[in-house]
């Protein structure tokens, strides 16, 4: 090291301070990066790698993006998981004595982004802690951009810490690293977030952060895990974090528990498929015109209430705002303008607040008071005591409206910011600069005077400051003598004159002191609204919950949801609910509905057959999102609803493997199971779509049957279970509180119409062949499937395949759907009778015969001449000849 020269050998000694991150070197206008970082750096952000003299025996690989795009970059990284250390000059460089001083002023990581185009602006950005303290798992939460901080704790049981984890979706992830180690093992963790160990920060500065009392709360499992988090926050920003000062802890029992297979399951953020927003109940339920607003109603959907007064509370406000149009629709365009005032906050805390983002605060607060009368005036105590005491930050905003001007730039370091009239000698100063430049235009006039010179002009530029211009044509017209050249273009000449450099030196100096005292002024300005941080906190989250409130009321009224009765007995009773997104996406079309009645002294377990595509699945998420939306305070989709806490909901849907944890199938299924059967209780909701699937058919159905029994004597608690093992049916003989249901089906002549219609009773069969044609498999395969089943002794073939008839257009008699029953299906190109009764059994079609039976199935009959058919009909026969 000691051959390396002292700018190398002071990047390597801070390189050591930051390890694990990017370090962004500054020098001059350009953020360097060397060595390893260099080479990393330029696969991933594919800029060009170079090389630099730095003492060695070789060249120092190197690579480096310019400050003033620095952002893009770094955002880039931190995208893809990296951390980036910022290295900045803290030293004059005309004032230092060898290499100038540099230290690391931030380091960015993925859980501690605060720029905006880094941050989905509907979304939080997480970053969490995990330890163990006391017998207990202590979990930390914490939106750095926001302020928002949450804690609670769990006895120590890791699938419980993980299911907690998955609520926040952390982007970073820090802690006790033996815990880490453990969660990130975990078959149920699944995620690509950094893990980082760390250790707490000292009690002096944890208690400088929050205070004692706010502190003194929290158990030792809490407070562990607040000093982790603060600790690394503290470590790695650099700066106060003033906007970090509350915490809200939390008990686990306050929520509804649902696991990261059911929020998957139940698409209640994110669709299963492409994991978009489109199609998941977010999507349906977000008519939020705030982030704020957008941020707190997905919050509600992953965490909904467990208990009644809360939940009514909410039902109450989303009731008036649902009955009272004209109110919900002045609230919605009150609210629209509203920037996103926690991220605002954030960036005052963090001193990276420019003009614009603090006017875009001053416009904002100045709508609270307007809000706040519209609460008052509605009479919904609910609303009232949201707004009861609220403070309207109004002298903040008249603050910021004395202060800066109205259309302040970007930056902050180039003047134009602050007011005309807030500052004396500020305003001494811009007059001075005014009437520089005007005697600059007026000495520019009396030059062409004297020289007679029109093209002659007063130009400036930072290097030679202003000048005089004259054409190398017009040199000659110059007086000697007056005119000292300052430097020599390929066209003209440019001079100075005493006078000239006398009014330059006072005009720049008035520009310079202007530049550095608005900058001053605005930074006061900023300081002040950062002793008030919390008041603007209090403003933002009153705002963000009539949002939530206002966004539930929206959309319950346009879609024409129902109040439901939340209670805390165990009866589930829902009549004609409905799927809330499904129906959505039907763009108009009918949806059929459902009815649903699970109830303690009667039948608490559902057991459902029928086809495949038949609306089985559909049917069980809608129940449990019925029960979701009904606990989060939000109307539902059904004519009426009585709707008990629910404490976990479980489902097993759809056919999953987890190829790279060694698990099959089968196995995962198996292993929901086992975590239902571990953690139910009498108040939760099991939903299980195919149980027993996945091993052959006696042991599918010997496991299907264990389970229903084990949830029906051992757990109690409300279910739903789709099989196509129709032998199950049985089980409603011995056991009392299951029933049998079934989606109805409708056969007339060659139209086979799944109806979509729970009706009691068990299936005959599941239609697997049939849907097999739908898809498109070819009709030999078909065929031969049908063969197999016929030899099997269960049934004949089903009809062939006609297009679905439009539910909507189907008389809804679900006591007349007709049962299943033998379809012979004809064939033109069959043989005589005779002939075929001396073939053997199962005689198969001929390959021409099939080919021929296939073009015929897609001609289109309507739209072809008497001529082209009989073509058609002839190059057939030609066909089946040759």
């Amino acid at each position: 090291m000691a051959a390396y020269t002292p700018m190398i050998m002071q990047y390597l000694a801070i390189k050591e301070e930051a390890k694990d991150a990017f370090l962004f070197f500054r020098l001059g206008d350009f953020y360097e990066m060397f060595f390893e970082d260099a080479v990393n750096a330029s696969r991933e952000l594919e800029i060009t790698l170079t090389g630099r003299e730095g003492g060695g025996e070789q060249k120092i690989p190197m690579c480096g993006v310019p400050y003033h795009s620095a952002e893009n970059y770094i955002v880039r990284l931190v995208e893809k998981g990296y951390k980036v250390a910022i290295c900045e000059q803290v030293e004059d460089p005309s004032a230092a004595k060898g290499v100038v001083r540099r230290e690391i002023v931030r380091i960015v990581t993925p859980g501690t982004v605060m720029e905006s185009k880094s941050l989905e602006g509907k979304s939080n950005n997480f970053i969490a802690s995990v330890v163990r303290a006391g017998g207990m798992q202590g979990l930390a939460a914490c939106d750095l951009s926001t302020g928002e901080l949450y804690v609670t704790s769990f006895p120590e049981q890791l699938e419980a810490l993980i299911d907690e984890i998955n609520v926040y979706q952390p982007s970073e992830l820090v802690g006790d690293g033996e815990l880490l180690e453990k969660v990130k093992a975990a078959s149920s963790w699944g995620r690509q977030t950094p893990l980082t160990p760390r250790e707490p920060m000292a009690a002096e500065r944890l208690a400088g952060q929050f205070g004692g009392a706010e502190l003194d709360k929290l158990s030792a499992a809490r407070l562990r895990a607040v000093s982790v988090l603060a600790g690394y926050l503290d470590e790695t920003q650099k700066r106060s974090l003033g906007h970090v000062r509350s915490i809200t802890a939390y008990e686990p029992n306050q929520y509804m528990i649902l696991d990261h297979y059911t929020r998957r399951n139940l698409e209640l953020t994110e669709t299963v498929r492409d994991r978009s927003k489109k199609g998941s109940l977010l999507w349906l339920l977000d008519r939020t015109q705030t982030s704020m607003g957008a941020r707190m109603l997905r919050r509600w959907i992953d965490k909904p209430l467990l208990s009644s007064k809360a939940v009514e509370a909410r039902l109450d406000a989303v009731e008036t705002l649902y009955l009272d149009l004209i109110l919900r629709e002045d609230i919605r365009s009150e609210l629209q303008p509203i920037y996103d005032l926690e991220r605002l906050v954030g960036r005052v805390a963090f001193g990276s607040a420019n003009g614009r983002d603090l006017n875009a605060l001053r416009s904002s607060l100045r709508r609270i008071p307007r809000l706040t009368a519209l609460c008052e005036q509605s009479g919904s105590q609910v609303l009232q005591e949201a707004v009861a005491g609220s403070d309207d930050c109004a002298d903040l905003a008249d603050l910021i409206e004395t202060v800066l001007v109205d259309e302040p730039p970007v930056a902050i370091r180039e003047g134009g910011l602050i007011r005309e009239g807030y500052d004396e000698y500020l305003d001494q100063l811009r007059e001075a600069s005014t009437n520089g430049k005007k005697w600059l235009a007026e000495l520019e006039r009396r030059e062409r005077e004297a020289t007679g010179i029109k093209s002659l002009k007063i130009g400036y530029n930072k290097v030679f400051g202003y000048y005089l211009e004259v054409s190398k044509a017009n040199i000659g017209m110059l007086p000697e003598g007056r005119y000292e050249r300052k430097q020599t273009l390929a066209n003209a000449e440019r001079y100075v004159t005493p006078e000239l450099k006398e009014k330059e030196r006072l005009i720049l100096e008035a520009e310079d002191k202007m530049i550095d005292l608005e900058y001053e002024r605005f930074i006061e300005l900023r300081d002040r609204l950062a002793l008030h941080l919390h008041r603007l906190q209090k403003a933002a989250a009153i705002i963000a919950e009539l949002d939530a409130y206002q966004s539930l009321a929206t959309v319950s009224a346009e879609r024409r949801f129902t109040r439901p009765k939340v209670n805390e007995n165990y009866d589930l009773v829902i009549e004609d609910g409905r799927h809330p997104v499904v129906e959505a996406m039907m763009d108009g079309t009918p949806f059929i509905a459902n009815g649903t009645a699970l109830q303690k002294d009667d039948r608490f377990m559902l057991l459902i057959t029928g086809p495949n595509m038949a609306g089985k699945s559909t049917y069980m998420r809608q129940v449990a999102l019925i029960c979701i939306m009904a606990q989060i305070g939000c109307f539902v989709p059904a004519k009426s609803a009585v709707i008990p806490l629910i404490d976990r909901i479980f489902t097993r849907i759809g056919a999953a493997d987890d190829l790279i944890g060694g698990q099959s199938t089968f196995m995962v299924e198996m292993k929901d199971i086992q975590a239902m059967t571990e953690k139910a209780t009498a108040n939760s909701l099991v939903i299980i779509d195919e149980l027993g699937r996945g091993t052959s058919t006696g042991e599918g159905m010997a496991i299907a049957q264990a389970v229903i029994e084990y949830v029906h004597h051992h757990i109690g608690c409300k279910a739903l279970v789709s099989t196509h093992f129709h032998e199950l049916a049985h089980l409603e003989e011995s056991l009392p509180s299951l029933t049998n249901a079934r989606m109805a089906v409708e056969e007339a002549g060659d139209h086979v119409t799944f109806l979509r219609k729970l009706v009691a009773g068990a299936a005959s069969t599941s239609y697997g062949i049939y849907c097999a044609r739908l898809a498109g498999l070819p009709q030999s395969i078909i065929g031969r499937a049908y063969e197999l089943l016929d030899d099997a002794g269960n049934a004949q073939p089903l009809p062939e395949p006609a297009a679905l008839t439009d539910i909507s257009e189907l008389p809804q008699q679900p006591d007349k759907v007709m049962e299943s029953k033998q379809i012979v299906q004809l064939s033109i190109f069959d043989e005589p009778a005779a002939a075929a009764e001396s073939e053997p059994k199962g005689r198969k079609a001929t390959p021409k015969a099939e080919q021929v039976a296939e073009q015929l199935r897609k001609l289109d009959l309507f739209n072809i001449t008497p001529m082209q058919a009989m073509q058609w009909l002839n190059e057939m026969k030609i066909k089946l000849n040759s």
